[in-house]
């Protein structure tokens, strides 16, 4: 049975599609318009492309000039094939069906660079950052899926250490964290090779993780991004910790101070390129992707908040009252002169600059005044 998605008719066949993870494709057929905008160019790999709806969507919506569709099966070739067919032209196309890492080594041997690579993997994509760079193209895109959340997510800190090289731990903003952590392992492998990078968005949802990142030829200081975050099981405080005053995590709101419990290295730079992000608002709103632009403007605002949130559920059980409206709260945060905004990582949950406990009073103020 034929299926539609944006501009594209494609079959599924025996390939693997799963519907729910459309918002993910939105995004980057929207950041791909807008680098084409910006560039004038567009070559685009698809590593793992299943049926090809992510790249024919590229090719007909972002104006892909240049198309690699590969996947490591074989027996979906012919279905491949026919979904491509309103962009298989000789000169602009290929299909493959190599394992991923052996396609980015080519690309590298070859000196063949692309504008976008994406990496929709199953499971953990760790084994593909480090072949992938050698792919793209100096101000080019990164765009990788993880879905392994229980891992990145504290569930399993052993597997996240040896994956990512970071050891993760559970607390209430663990989808926030399983982010960074993924932006922190591109980081490192970035910083190995003399470059830095620039997350341009980063999405959860569906119990799928995606961060798309943008690589540029210059070194940066990968110490001031890549830190420690630490988390107060006692009173639900949260702390960046630099390398250096590692052994100082403890939390001061106790007497004495008690020790913290301390995710990372991951990434505690800006979650979003907002200027980017308004760019991408702007085109979908061109195209009337209403819903698409709406969460823009929540990421857009939640973009250089501190890297965690708080859901109103942890608000109400630390200060043991009845949670006023999420958006009654946002606003009297606002009032009292912190930045807050609802954040589209938990829809019961805010991000802002003030503490938790100013979030607690605030919250207890607006409970006992019924407003």
């Amino acid at each position: 049975m034929m299926q539609q998605e944006g501009k594209a008719t494609f079959n599924i066949g025996h390939s693997f599609y799963r519907p729910s993870s459309q918002l993910s494709r939105d995004l980057g057929v929207l950041a791909a318009a807008v680098y084409k905008q910006q560039t004038g160019e567009l070559r685009v790999l698809d590593a793992m492309t299943g049926c090809g709806v992510r790249i024919l969507r590229y090719a007909l919506e972002a104006g892909a000039d240049y198309l690699w569709a590969n996947d490591g099966n074989p027996e979906g070739h012919y279905t491949l094939r026919q979904n491509l067919a309103p962009v298989l032209e000789s000169d602009r196309y290929q299909i493959t069906h190599e394992p991923a890492t052996r396609v980015f080594l080519q690309c590298a041997l070859d000196r063949d660079y692309y504008d976008l690579i994406d990496i929709d993997a199953f499971g953990s994509p760790a084994d593909l950052i480090t072949p992938s760079l050698q792919a793209l193209k100096y101000g080019g895109l990164l765009y990788l899926t993880s879905t392994d959340g229980r891992i990145v997510s504290g569930h399993f800190p052993q597997e996240s250490l040896r994956l990512y090289g970071a050891y993760a731990r559970s607390h209430p903003s663990v989808q926030e964290q399983a982010l960074r952590i993924l932006i922190g392992a591109i980081a490192q492998q970035t910083a190995a090779q003399h470059c830095s990078l620039q997350p341009v968005f980063s999405l959860y949802s569906g119990q799928t993780y995606r961060v798309m990142v943008r690589v540029f030829p210059k070194a940066f200081n990968l110490a001031k991004f890549n830190r420690f975050l630490g988390y107060c099981s006692q009173c639900g405080h949260y702390e960046t910790l630099d390398w250096r005053y590692l052994s100082r995590a403890h939390c001061d709101n106790h007497n004495p101070p008690q020790p913290m419990s301390v995710s990372g290295p991951l990434w505690v730079g800006a979650l979003h390129d907002r200027a980017f992000l308004q760019s991408m608002a702007n085109l979908a709103q061109t195209w009337h992707w209403q819903k698409v632009a709406a969460l823009l403007e929540v990421m857009q605002a939640e973009a250089n908040l501190p890297p965690y949130y708080f859901p109103l559920g942890e608000i109400g059980r630390r200060g043991k009252l009845d949670i006023p409206p999420r958006d009654r709260l946002i606003q009297a945060l606002i009032n009292a002169g912190y930045v807050a905004t609802n954040t589209h990582l938990d829809p019961q949950a805010i991000k802002t600059n003030a503490s938790l406990k100013i979030c607690v009073d605030i919250a207890r103020s607006l409970t006992e005044s019924g407003l």
